[in-house]
């Protein structure tokens, strides 16, 4: 059967729960492919929850479909494919996938019931093999390589799964540790980027994008060329400096808010790399 022929609906169908419903809605979309990527299991769509063992025997066709997302510039399929396959695998790598890990999956991304088979599908495929994660990461790491948004996003759905089936303030397993390292780094990720993962915040509301543009340098600049130039933007701007030029109160109102954003900007970045 096709893969993507109704996996996911359009945006306005598209419920999903959780802290990604939004951002999800908006990236997987109406997704099609008029290939025969995976064939009906043999015991039916029934038990598709079902831990299975064994070689993923789709794993090339998997990646094969990733990259041509990818060189198509069709982000939303390549996400789609590496949202479910890494949540399966970070089921999967300390052991057998129990019901807390399926169900926290099932919470974070409600698909629409319609589609909850092929999900299924791409889950149990995805999950019968664990050594070929990195693949899926960095693939999705160069595709997003402009708006790291929605990996930041997912490394948090990967530590939820990871901790589903955790006692409270229990320790991570060293293999789900060394996993959502892996994947933070083929995503590349900054350290902030980890640090709210690991303790499970939100997002800042600047995005790590627009933080840059805001303080006119480049995502590659060094640290200290990053603070002169937040640094002379803020002395530039300061409300001392304003106020001596006799603004009216509209332009008074609107270098208030530069400067506001300048200093946003900044504490992103600087949470982002731990300065």
């Amino acid at each position: 059967m096709a893969i993507w022929g109704k996996m996911f609906g359009g945006v306005a169908g598209f419920a999903m729960g959780g802290p990604f419903g939004a951002l999800m809605g908006a990236a997987l979309g109406h997704a099609a492919d008029r290939g025969t990527l995976i064939e009906r299991p043999p015991g039916g769509w029934n038990d598709h929850w079902r831990t299975r063992g064994g070689p993923d025997p789709t794993g090339a066709a998997f990646m094969a479909a990733a990259k041509v997302s990818a060189l198509m510039g069709r982000t939303d399929q390549l996400y789609a494919i590496g949202l479910v396959a890494l949540c399966a695998k970070a089921a999967k790598i300390d052991g057998p996938v129990n019901r807390q890990e399926i169900d926290c999956f099932k919470r974070l991304f409600q698909f629409p019931p319609e589609n909850a088979r092929e999900v299924g599908m791409m889950f149990d495929h995805a999950r019968a093999r664990t050594d070929d994660y990195e693949m899926y990461a960095r693939e999705m790491g160069r595709a997003f390589t402009a708006d790291r948004a929605p990996l930041e996003d997912l490394l948090n759905a990967l530590f939820a799964i990871a901790r589903a089936d955790l006692p409270p303030g229990a320790a991570l397993d060293a293999r789900e540790a060394a996993f959502l390292r892996r994947v933070h780094r083929a995503f590349g990720l900054p350290p902030g980027a980890w640090d709210r993962a690991e303790t499970g915040r939100a997002r800042p509301a600047t995005s790590e994008a627009d933080a840059y543009i805001e303080l006119g340098v480049s995502r590659d600049a060094a640290d200290e060329e990053i603070r002169l130039r937040w640094r002379a933007l803020v002395r530039e701007h300061h409300p001392d400096m304003l106020n001596r030029q006799s603004l009216s109160p509209a332009a008074l109102a609107r270098a208030q808010d530069r400067i506001a954003r300048i200093n946003a900007a900044w504490d992103r970045i600087k949470r982002d790399r731990r300065l």
